[in-house]
């Protein structure tokens, strides 16, 4: 039987005889033979192939254990193991890279020279080029913007309108800028008893929200659902909320690729919503406003069918709100706009 010494072999795998020392010792790639003198470690050629594949799986960063799972298996249940340990370094690679962008956004808000800053807005709430209702609201003020999603069907139109509307004091109130977590905790809850009384005929409505309320340089987010909110900053299009759907969590979970998940059946169905389960829960950060910052807030009638490429392109321009929202709202249509859409721009201006 033909064997190669641990030098031979390591030069053929391309791998180092220290490598190979270290998988012999873990099980993974045992020697053939071993010289009962010197110690010496040979090699068949039928282990190469085996070889190479724990050389590719280091490569690509595969914990040593995860590789002894995968060599144990067949060629294509390997394939399929290494697919979904892929897809889910390639989610929680996604996931990182959002908070290490949030990071670098909240650092660099920190270092900015603070000023007073106002919002110049826009709104449109438009039906569908299919539908016969319309379920969204959106609203825009120099304090508030905001924008739901009410699920088609009974109550749906009064759903939404009813948690924008319980928004509306907030503009009013004097809460300083340190309480406004705690202010729009309490508003969610206001406006979650506010959407359940929606309720007719035994049917509950849900709806999504979407909101920011400012003070002075201080911007409060409050989102549940999967309504969207966005930021234009330093020409960066950065995506501030995570959609709160059963297709996300699968994401999330390594269990779907963002482009299968774009054309799931069920990409629409809410984990999480105004109006649903027991007690609602909303994602809330607290953000400081810069002049030249752009906001887009919007349902998923526009960012469903319009990519993050197109709204970037459609935000970045040099227009005025009311422009970029007319823009916004032509891609949706030039898109089929198989849903309702609502979406508001604002951008940051000094006072």
């Amino acid at each position: 039987m033909e064997l190669l010494t641990i030098g031979a072999f390591a030069r053929a795998a391309r791998l180092t005889p220290k490598a190979l020392r270290l998988y012999a010792d873990l099980g993974l790639l045992p020697p053939a033979a071993v010289d009962a003198h010197s110690g010496y470690r040979y090699y068949q050629p039928a282990q190469l192939d085996r070889a190479r594949l724990i050389a590719a799986l280091r490569r690509a960063g595969m914990p040593l254990a995860e590789i002894q799972a995968v060599c144990r298996l067949a060629p294509g249940a390997a394939a399929e193991a290494v697919n979904a340990w892929w897809r889910q370094v390639s989610a929680d690679t996604a996931a990182r890279g959002r908070v290490v962008a949030l990071l670098v956004d909240q650092l660099s808000e920190r270092g900015a020279t603070m000023s007073d800053t106002t919002l110049r807005y826009a709104v449109r709430c438009e039906a569908g080029a299919v539908r016969d209702s319309n379920e969204d609201s959106a609203y825009a003020s120099a304090t508030l913007l905001a924008v739901a999603d009410g699920m088609r069907g009974p109550g749906g139109a009064a759903a939404s309108a009813a948690a924008v509307e319980a928004l509306r004091p907030l503009e009013l109130a004097d809460a300083p800028a340190a309480e406004l977590l705690a202010t729009l905790a309490d508003a969610v809850t206001s406006a979650d008893r506010t959407v359940r009384a929606c309720a007719t005929d035994g049917h509950q409505p849900v709806t999504t929200l979407t909101a920011i309320l400012r003070r002075g340089s201080q911007l409060a987010l409050l989102h549940v659902g999967d309504s969207r909110a966005y930021l234009l900053r330093a020409g960066e299009l950065f995506r501030l909320t995570q959609d709160h759907t059963y297709v996300q969590s699968l994401v999330d979970q390594g269990r779907l690729s963002p482009a299968e998940a774009a054309a799931h059946p069920q990409r629409a169905l809410l984990v999480r919503a105004l109006g649903a389960g027991a007690q609602v829960e909303a994602d809330l950060a607290l953000r400081t406003a810069l002049a030249g910052d752009r906001y887009l807030l919007c349902s998923d009638g526009l960012s469903a069918v319009v990519g993050q490429e197109a709204l970037h392109a459609a935000l970045a321009g040099g227009d005025d709100p009311e422009t970029v929202v007319g823009r916004l709202v032509d891609l949706a249509y030039a898109e089929g706009a198989p849903d309702n859409l609502a979406c508001v721009v604002a951008d940051v201006v000094p006072a």
